[in-house]
């Protein structure tokens, strides 16, 4: 069940880095990640109600890491790697953001216990984020711009606070439910990313085109009402940096749906670097 729950994740995920580049043809970059969790905790507030699960936060401890949840998984990581695409390819960005599993085996090894880093642990998270690199190598010419290259070191902001919060529900969310947990850390990121996207955007036209919209509601119920809830049951159940790996999977389902179904080239490097 785990390892099929990790598959799943890493595929969904892995689609997402496209669906973004899409949903931002016609939706500003803030107003998009609104719309995302808007969409997503409703979602996720019916599911609740609909199961009978209590969505208000059972300590104050709870409360805390749903807060953190909002503003650095969802409002931070996501406003910035949205901001980011408009200039940063999705290969790069999903390059980029596959540094989230060296930055969770680095914070587990001094905030966990269980979770010491080895160096085969150490090697082998060094070699799969040194594959990851070699498929995308060309990309990194891309950085020779200088809005391309501020965009791509904003970026690196996602991956870090995503893998703060990781680890801290690791350390500190043992036995919370993640439907709630995650339903009204939505819904305040709804709240501050609206905000925002009224004061930043207000003068960006809102296009809702059958692409965009189409790539909106995928990520917003496929790509996080489902996986989100998903990702934080396999924390309950794995150590931190085995779970945060899928960030080494989904670059490599983006370039194999990329030659698959539409039909891009799969090179020695490419076939190197994933394997």
């Amino acid at each position: 069940m785990k390892v099929a729950t990790l598959g799943f994740l890493t595929l969904v995920w892995g689609t997402t880095w496209a669906a973004i580049t899409i949903s931002l043809r016609g939706i500003p970059p803030f107003t998009g990640v609104a719309l995302r969790f808007a969409i997503a905790s409703t979602v996720l507030i019916a599911y609740a109600k609909f199961m009978g699960i209590p969505l208000a936060a059972t300590s104050h401890l709870n409360r805390r890491l749903r807060v953190m949840h909002a503003v650095l998984s969802f409002c931070v990581s996501y406003g910035v790697v949205f901001w980011a695409e408009q200039w940063v390819p999705s290969g790069l960005a999903s390059v980029l953001f596959a540094t989230f599993p060296l930055l969770v085996a680095v914070m587990a090894h001094f905030a966990l216990a269980d979770e010491r880093m080895t160096f085969p642990a150490l090697l082998g998270t060094g070699l799969g984020f040194a594959g990851i690199a070699v498929i995308f190598a060309e990309d990194f010419e891309l950085l020779g711009g200088s809005m391309v290259a501020l965009a791509a070191a904003v970026m690196l902001i996602a991956p870090l606070v995503s893998a703060t919060v990781s680890v801290a529900v690791k350390k500190w969310g043992s036995g919370m439910h993640p439907v709630p947990f995650n339903a009204v850390a939505m819904l305040l990121a709804t709240g501050i990313m609206g905000v925002v996207a009224a004061v930043v955007e207000r003068h960006r036209p809102l296009v809702l085109d059958p692409g965009p919209v189409a790539a909106l509601l995928y990520m917003a119920i496929a790509g996080t009402a489902i996986t989100f809830p998903l990702y934080f049951w396999l924390l309950e159940h794995m150590e931190a940096r085995q779970v945060a790996l899928i960030g080494y999977g989904t670059p490599v389902v983006a370039l194999f749906l990329g030659a698959f179904l539409m039909g891009e080239p799969m090179t020695m490097r490419t076939w190197i670097g994933s394997a």
